[in-house]
């Protein structure tokens, strides 16, 4: 069975030396190549796990930001690193296997995405509610993807999910 939901938000954050990958900002059109979203920059794929495909592309759903929000977290999209967030795709789907269809690219779900001290740096965080919101996000960071089909997204762009 084929699900659906769209595109809210497509996000990256160019290496920037100083800076850490947090908040990603919102773009316009997102191409997406076997290495992940082209101009987004991930220190710790990069450098720790030696540019897993597995870890290419990070998702979250509209519906964790929502329910962190209800919880008293400000989290916008982009917020935790997240390059696509997904609108009415529900969160129970995504698991590894299940793939998503959002026109000419294709991807495939890997694993989830464990919180770390990087989201220290949100303004509404920092180093006093760090440890809290660290284990407020466990098993709701979102989920990596491998990148089986390239092509360019553009906000609002349709997905239809394929569950695992």
């Amino acid at each position: 069975m084929t699900r659906v939901g769209s595109v809210e938000q497509l996000s990256v954050k160019p290496r920037t030396p100083g800076q850490r990958g947090l908040p990603k900002q919102a773009v316009q059109r997102l191409r997406i190549t076997a290495a992940g979203a082209e101009g987004d920059y991930n220190h710790y794929r990069t450098t720790k796990v030696h540019s897993n495909p597995n870890l290419a592309i990070l998702l979250l759903t509209r519906e964790v930001i929502d329910t962190l929000r209800a919880e008293g977290w400000p989290v916008e999209p982009g917020d935790l690193g997240e390059n696509l967030t997904l609108d009415g795709v529900q969160e129970a789907v995504l698991k590894p296997g299940c793939r998503l269809r959002i026109g000419e690219v294709l991807l495939e779900v890997s694993e989830p995405c464990d919180p770390c001290s990087e989201v220290y740096v949100l303004p509404y965080v920092g180093t006093t509610k760090g440890p809290a919101f660290v284990r407020t996000l466990t098993g709701r960071r979102g989920w990596f993807a491998r990148v089986l089909e390239f092509g360019e997204i553009v906000p609002g762009s349709q997905v239809e999910v394929t569950p695992a």
